[in-house]
Formats: C-alpha cells, structure tokens, sequence
C-alpha cells in the first residue's frame, strides 16, 4: 500500500470499509432470514403432521375413510404423507397444485421411511423432488405416519434476497467509491498545492548566483489548522530559513569573488615588475654567478606561472560577476585547427588527431573568439597534460541539428568516477589518476565551463575508457560570416 498515493489507498480504504459493514450486515441478516424462514417451514411441518396422524386410517385405508383414501383435509399442496401399517406402506404420495394425487417411487418412499420414527424433524433429500424436512410419528400399534415438506420455497426465497443483498451492496461500494474520490481529493488539494510549491523550488537553480524570492505555501492554506495548513506552515517556515542561508552564502561568495578579483588585479603589477626585474638581471651584461642565474631563471618561470594563475583567476571573477562578452560570428572549425596544430607543438609526444566530418565547412557560433580559443586551447591542454606519452587525443567539431558539438577524447587512463561530479570545480585534481607534472592549476576545466556557460552551451563528461569531454554551442543560423578565413582540408591527423 506504500507504494500506492495517498490519495487512492483512502479511497480503497473507504471503499473496504464500506464493503465490509455492507457485507457483514448481508450475512448476518441472510442467517438471520433463514433461521425464520425454516422456523416456519417447521412450524407448518409439525402442523401438518399431526393433520396427518389424526386422520391416518387404522384400518388399513390410509389417511381419510373409505371415501376419500388419498386426502389429508387441510393439506398444503405439494406436502408428502406417508402411511405404514407393521412396516408395511399403505399409502406414501402428495397432492400437486392442481389438486391431483401423485405417488411416490419406490426409490423416494424409502428415503422416508427410512427416518427414525421419534417425531424429530430431519432433512431428506428424495430423488426427483429435491430437499424436504420430514418428520415421523407413530400412529398407535405398529402404524408410523412420515410427513415431509418441500423446502424450495425457503431456498428461493434466500436466493432472491441475496441477490438483492449483493446489488445493494454493488451500488453501495459504486457510490461509496465515487463520493469518497471526490471527498478525497477536495481534501487533498491543498497538499497538491504543498506539492507543487516543492516542486517549483526543485527547479531553482540554488547551487549558484543570488537567489530570487522562493515560492511558498499561500498564506491562507498555511494558516489553517488542518494537517496539511500545519505542513504548509512548516514548509513556509524551512523555505524562510533557507532563504537566509542562500543569501548568507551568495553575501559571502560575492566578497570572496571581489577578494579575488582585487588581488588578482592588484598583483598582476607586482609580478609584471618581478618578471621584469628577473629578466633584466638575466640579460645583465655583468658577470653572475651560475647559481644565481640560476635562482634568477627560478624567479622568472614561478613569476610566469604566478602571472597564469592570476589571469585565470581573474578571468573566472570576471566571468562570476557576468561581465558581458564579445559577440560576433565565429568558425569553430578554423579554431579546433589552430587549437590542434598548438597542442601538437606543446606535446609531440602524443599522437593529434583531427576530425571535422567528410566535407569541412564553416562551423558558426556567436560569441568571443579569444574565449572560445581558450576553451579548446584547455581542453586539449588537459589532455595532453594528465595522459602518458604516446596518447592519441582525438578532436571533432560538427553541426548537430541546431547545436555545435566539440568533442575532445583521448585513450589515456580515464578519470576515475568520484572525480567525474567535482570535475569542472575549481581547483579540482587526482593526484591518484593523472599526475600534476605539467603544473596544473586545476583551474582550466572550471574556466572552460565558465565560459561555455556564458556562451549558453554546456560541457560534459562521459564515462568509459579515457577521458571524453563534449561541449554543446547554440549553432549560429544566420549568414553573418566570420571574423577570420577559413581553412579548408581534409581532417587533420598529427603525430610524433
């Protein structure tokens, strides 16, 4: 049943509950009407038969005188008599409905006179006349009178009436079903609107960004002090509070991002200085010291990836804040070139791979190239960095119905599942599944995403061997051309 609404299992609730006092109360008067009806028959019986043995004939001439040897005066049709003299039957018959006297077989007359002649009432089955109550008395010296009563009539009657019980209860259980549907959901449909209200707040996208007002439970549903108004009010009351909570965490996001941004801002200056400072040392015409040639090399390649770190972090402010891009018709096609022939110059010892269909052409977006660069640009980065030499990394760029699709796959170790949900948050790396040889920030794929995101794409992961990253783009359907040539050819493979 707890699989079931609530909703239908209180209707069949109803419904057994009706069909159960409906029924109860059909057997009970069903025994009730059968035990009067066959206290009756009884009462006939035992009239009938003391009828009968007043008027059995000791003679010998059965019941009546010698006039009228078939007929028990007062009689009901249908009532079978039975006369017996020393065992011997003398007369064994009944009178149909047309007042004609019918004899019994041998068969049936020794049904009854088979019965105990003790004057108790005993039920007997006679071949061809269906069930009776009989009862045998004596009638002085060896004479017995066995009269018995059909007990059809009694049968019939049960029969109707329990017809008739189980259409009422029919009828019953119907209206009961129907009226309790109704009643059931005019009482549930406040929770519909709970429900409802819960549903909305699922849709809400409360993992990011400051959060609208949330929808409630209307004031007058929750104000009720049925069941469902008290879980109205408590849903009211817990959206109250997750409300302060999201803005409590969007108030402090915000500082961070704006932490962030300033100093990313603010050392971008120093680190400049510091490179160049270590440049102009290394350029010197003076003599230095290998050792501090050294350290001067050390300074400026940390200052340098210090100064990559800063850029992406601002970057990704910038990007938190909703600064707006550039929009203009971009070839995606021209870009995943460019993108594969760079990765393949960063990394000859992996095997560059380049796919864009039997019969290249134009793939438009509208967005900001230099970002949509980026993002191919750390896609294949990510590839080449967290797989061993000798990787083949494949990459396609094609116009699926009204989407660009990008996909970058490579055979290496995959990532492993628990990294799959955190994959494209900031920061994130597997010391276990990909190592950091490359000095990974753990920032690209999360400004990837930030930046598809703001082009009203998404990116995903797909599972099984290797890694697959697909990045979907709204295809631009226009006839604007764009910015830059394209570059015709036949797909691209590139190897060591």
């Amino acid at each position: 049943m707890t699989r079931h609404p609530l909703r239908r299992r209180l209707v069949w609730t109803v419904v057994a509950l009706v069909l159960t006092v409906t029924a109860t109360l059909a057997l009970v008067s069903a025994l009730v009407l059968r035990s009067s009806l066959y206290d009756q028959l009884d009462s006939r019986l035992l009239a009938a038969a003391d009828r009968a043995k007043g008027s059995a004939d000791p003679g010998g001439h059965g019941f009546g005188g010698p006039d009228e040897p078939h007929a028990v005066p007062g009689q009901a049709a249908g009532t079978v008599e039975v006369y017996a003299e020393d065992g011997q039957v003398g007369q064994a018959g009944y009178v149909d409905a047309a007042g004609e006297f019918q004899p019994l077989d041998d068969a049936q007359t020794a049904v009854l006179t088979a019965l105990p002649c003790d004057g108790e009432i005993r039920v007997a089955a006679l071949p061809g006349l269906g069930a009776f109550h009989a009862v045998c008395q004596p009638a002085g010296g060896g004479d017995s009178v066995v009269t018995a009563m059909s007990t059809a009539d009694v049968a019939g009657t049960l029969r109707s009436y329990i017809g008739l019980e189980v259409g009422l209860a029919a009828a019953g259980v119907a209206i009961a079903a129907g009226a309790a549907t109704v009643l059931v959901r005019r009482a549930m449909r406040p929770l519909d609107r709970v429900a409802e209200a819960a549903r909305q707040v699922t849709e809400l996208p409360l993992d990011r960004g400051e959060v609208d007002t949330i929808p409630r439970v209307p004031p007058a549903l929750a104000a009720q002090r049925s069941e469902v108004g008290r879980v109205g009010a408590a849903f009211n009351r817990m959206i109250g509070h997750v409300e302060t909570a999201l803005s409590a965490r969007h108030e402090s996001e915000q500082q961070v991002r704006r932490f962030v941004a300033d100093a990313s801002h603010e050392l971008r200056t120093p680190l400049a200085s510091i490179r160049g400072y270590a440049e102009l040392v290394r350029r010197s015409p003076d003599t230095v010291p290998p050792s501090a040639a050294h350290a001067i090399g050390r300074v400026e390649a940390e200052a340098g990836r210090m100064t990559g770190l800063v850029d992406d972090l601002l970057l990704l402010a910038r990007l938190d804040a909703g600064r707006p891009l550039e929009r203009a018709p971009v070839d995606l096609a021209a870009l995943a070139v460019d993108a594969v022939a760079d990765a393949h110059a960063a990394g000859p010892d992996h095997v560059w791979r380049l796919d864009l269909g039997p019969s290249p052409a134009p793939v438009l977006v509208c967005g900001d190239e230099g970002r949509l660069r980026q993002v191919l640009a750390n896609l294949l980065g990510n590839a080449r960095v967290h797989t061993p030499a000798g990787t083949t990394v494949w990459a396609s760029c094609r116009v699926v119905g009204d989407e660009v699709v990008v996909e970058v796959r490579d055979d290496g170790p995959g990532i492993p599942a628990d990294l799959r949900p955190r994959l494209f948050q900031r920061f994130s790396r597997a010391d276990t599944a990909r190592n950091r040889a490359g000095g990974s920030t753990g920032l690209g794929l999360a400004i990837a995403e930030a930046i598809v995101h703001a082009h009203g794409g998404t990116i995903t992961v797909g599972s099984g061997g290797g890694a697959t990253l697909t990045v979907r783009l709204p295809a631009l359907t226009s006839d604007a051309q764009p910015a830059h040539g394209w570059r015709r050819g036949r797909p691209v493979a590139l190897g060591s």
